[in-house]
């Protein structure tokens, strides 16, 4: 394996792009070069690449993560054989030393600098599945459909309560529902449509929907997470980026609060956890008893449903990495009593 002997940092737009490259902090090899975010400008950085005679080996390429406006250059560079790393913002600002001046030339160099000193802790940016990117943009839109259906349906029922009726107004809105509506059932068709191409997508996604409360919509977003169930299938991991993780807070003689979940992290998959786990309260009749056992013991109501919401993720995680689906009233058995037995 070769040593990375070039550091090249990227500031990015959503029309074009600087590029900065150094070999140390004062050995530096091109920089206040601007390139179009486009085709021609990734030809451009490719012709300047072989200019300086910088062999994909040899090279760590690092920028921050802009949406989709690295989108297009990263997948690029990938297919050129680069190593390309998509790091925070928020991690290479507290580590550049600030400066009165900003520019991207300036931005460009300080992330060549930054790849320089954190080589080693660098996240190497991997191209995605294509359908798992489907099934994302489809995930968004639907969530961006269902937030204007709900606001159309309570403007709807607010013109209702008006003493003088507008039907031209009203009729806007119902059509308006009626469509967001077929347009959610067919993003709903196309999500199930693309996981059945995909053999393991189907079958893990199958095993998630076994566990009690947990329908396509959950089962997808965890499949994106997890990019197809492969990473981060662990359950804590799971909880504590959702955002749903009770923290202790204790120190000392005088802080003794009680654990608290953060409630951070992406609010789709919480929200949706949290639906499971009020579909599981009311109709499962062992999540029931958990629930009314934990009520009569004085635990706050939310609370409870919260423990809810990490035992279903815990479930799923342990359906999908032992390959069996769910069984109701499942117990397992210590390995050490059957070395007794």
């Amino acid at each position: 394996m070769q040593t990375i002997k070039y550091f090249i940092g990227f500031d990015i737009s959503a029309d074009d792009f600087t590029a900065s490259c150094i070999i140390s902090p004062d050995n530096p090899v091109f920089s206040t070069q601007k390139f179009s975010n486009n085709i021609d400008g990734t030809n451009e950085l490719i012709e300047l690449f072989d200019k300086n005679n910088i062999k994909p080996s040899e090279a760590i390429l690092c920028m921050e993560a802009t949406g989709v406006y690295s989108e297009k250059l990263c997948y690029f560079l990938a297919s050129k054989g680069f190593t390309v790393s998509v790091e925070a913002p928020h991690k290479i600002k507290n580590k550049i030393k600030d400066s009165p001046r900003k520019n991207d030339f300036i931005d460009a160099l300080a992330i060549a600098e930054y790849a320089y000193r954190y080589t080693d802790k660098l996240p190497k940016w991997k191209p995605r599945n294509e359908i798992l990117e489907q099934i994302q943009v489809l995930l968004s839109t639907r969530e961006h459909l269902s937030v204007q259906m709900i606001a159309n349906v309570n403007a709807l029922k607010t013109l209702k309560h008006k003493y003088y009726q507008t039907p031209l107004a009203n009729q806007i809105y119902q059509q308006t529902i009626s469509k967001l509506k077929e347009h959610i059932k067919q993003i709903d068709q196309e999500i199930k449509s693309l996981i059945d191409k995909d053999d393991s997508f189907k079958n893990n996604v199958s095993l998630a929907k076994s566990v009690p409360g947990v329908g396509l919509l959950l089962a997808a977003n965890l499949l994106v997470l997890s990019k197809g169930f492969t990473e981060n299938l662990n359950y804590k991991h799971i909880a504590s980026y959702t955002g749903i993780c009770p923290y202790e807070q204790i120190s000392g003689t005088s802080l003794h609060k009680p654990p608290r979940s953060r409630m951070c992290g992406p609010s789709k998959l919480r929200k949706l956890l949290y639906l499971a786990a009020l579909s599981v309260r009311t109709h499962n009749k062992n999540f029931k008893k958990y629930f009314l056992r934990k009520v009569e013991e004085g635990k706050n109501k939310r609370l409870i449903l919260n423990n809810i919401e990490n035992k279903l993720l815990k479930i799923i995680c342990a359906v999908i990495n032992s390959g069996c689906a769910y069984t109701e009233n499942y117990k397992s058995i210590n390995p050490n009593r059957l070395n007794t037995a």
